[in-house]
């Protein structure tokens, strides 16, 4: 790592086996785990369009990686629009594009994850999406699933589906559709009944759109009153981790915190790179040490 990033991770994550919060003076035990987040890398080897430089989403990856696997996280996941496709869509093409960035994303020493989101199924076919990626445990990618890791639970959700329950394949769909079936939904309350660690939740699309006014709505699922109160029922829920909406958020609705990471694809340059670490305590108080452009957070307590 070069000093000028070695500075940046530095002022932004204090390493060791203490963690001293900011604003609080507390000083608490090593956190039960650390995991890094990143988002919305859109790859694809074209030029420039408006914000978006999908090019640079590579070499922006490599950076989030190469840090990952110097703080030895427990696991790396990415959040969804993992690649993008040319500006005339071709399906061989789109496919060496998720070949592409899936190779740097395995360059993490540990366990890797993925989310679908909606650009995922761009010129391709979720099951080619999921033929290509690798999700650590899983003989087969899946869409939705959940793992575990240091005493605690995960869940995947896939939202990637119309209203009439018709999943996204190939460009056939409107992003500001987006649903989770009444299947997946009886799974993911099974799931939550099954186990009993505390759990965090990862989607593409946020589910926290009555903490915003006006038409932020289309960047959410249109059952995702319907998610929230199954999670808040279940009690186990720590934090949701979401993307799809590119500048990022915070809320917090009826206990549990909702904290939407900055996309990778958008400005020019290293500075506009985005990626977290997340620890967990024993306490289950949560830190967010967000780099580059990402926020922040500490304290999080749901």
């Amino acid at each position: 790592m070069n000093r000028k990033k070695f500075l940046l991770s530095s002022l932004t994550l204090i390493a060791g086996t203490k963690l001293s919060f900011a604003g609080g003076g507390k000083t608490v035990a090593a956190p039960a785990i650390r995991f890094g987040i990143v988002t919305d890398l859109h790859y694809a080897d074209r030029t420039p369009n408006g914000s978006r430089y999908y090019r640079e989403s590579l070499t922006k990856l490599s950076e989030c990686v190469e840090l990952m696997n110097e703080q030895r996280v427990n696991f790396l996941i990415e959040l969804g629009d993992f690649k993008d496709q040319n500006i005339q869509p071709d399906e061989g093409e789109t496919l060496r594009f998720l070949e592409t960035i899936e190779a740097k994303f395995r360059q993490f020493k540990g366990p890797v994850y993925h989310v679908l989101g909606n650009h995922d199924m761009d010129s391709i076919s979720k099951e080619q999406f999921l033929s290509k990626i690798h999700n650590s445990g899983f003989s087969k990618a899946r869409g939705h699933y959940s793992f575990n890791a240091a005493h605690h639970h995960f869940v995947v959700l896939d939202a990637n589906y119309t209203r009439e329950g018709i999943g996204y394949d190939r460009g056939n769909f409107d992003w500001k559709d987006c649903h989770i079936p009444e299947e997946q939904l009886k799974w993911l309350e099974e799931d939550l009944r099954e186990h009993h660690q505390p759990t965090v939740v990862f989607i593409h699309q946020q589910l926290d759109g009555p903490a915003f006014e006006g038409d932020h709505s289309r960047y959410c699922p249109d059952n995702a009153d319907k998610v929230r109160a199954i999670l808040e029922r279940s009690g186990k829920v720590l934090v949701v981790f979401q993307g799809h909406y590119h500048d990022g958020g915070y809320n917090i609705i009826d206990g549990i915190p909702y904290y939407t990471l900055k996309a990778v694809i958008e400005g020019e340059g290293d500075q506009n790179n985005s990626y977290a670490i997340v620890e967990i305590g024993k306490d289950r108080e949560i830190a967010i040490r967000g780099y580059r452009r990402a926020v922040s957070k500490t304290r999080l307590k749901s």
